[in-house]
């Protein structure tokens, strides 16, 4: 049985994606323009939710909006491949590769200027002038 078409408040609650980003996806045509009532209202059905509910999980995996374009470009062409979908996946593992690399640099860098702290209340501050110095 058919899904009935369902308001914006309603997919919005049902998927956890707030309206004005359900609204800001429809501009950038991640999602299709929905029908409108008499009076103007969207309408919903399963497959703006199924679709807005892969660009949400995207999201949660640190997809960026031009990836998850290029991933429903994809889709909406039919004629993709498994690989193509992959090359673009491990593209992005990459990039969060290197972000994890970047954190603990940042994390050891923080750690060893921490460590020169002694807490007091005295004004002058080993954190404090680290920042100033250029590495």
């Amino acid at each position: 049985m058919p899904r009935p078409n369902v308001t914006i408040g309603r997919l919005s609650k049902s998927t956890g994606v707030h309206i004005e980003t359900i609204r800001y996806y429809e501009k950038i045509g991640l999602l299709p323009h929905p029908p409108r009532t008499a009076s103007g209202y969207r309408q919903y059905d399963g497959e703006f939710e199924k679709r807005l509910t892969f660009v949400s999980r995207c999201r949660e995996l640190g997809f960026s909006l031009s990836e998850i374009k290029t991933l429903l470009e994809l889709v909406d062409g039919g004629n993709y491949t498994c690989e193509e979908v992959r090359q673009i996946t491990l593209e992005h593992k990459n990039s969060v590769q290197r972000k994890i690399t970047d954190l603990r640099r940042l994390e050891k860098t923080l750690t060893n200027i921490s460590k020169n702290c002694k807490g007091t209340t005295v004004p002058d501050c080993p954190i404090i002038e680290a920042l100033f110095e250029r590495q």
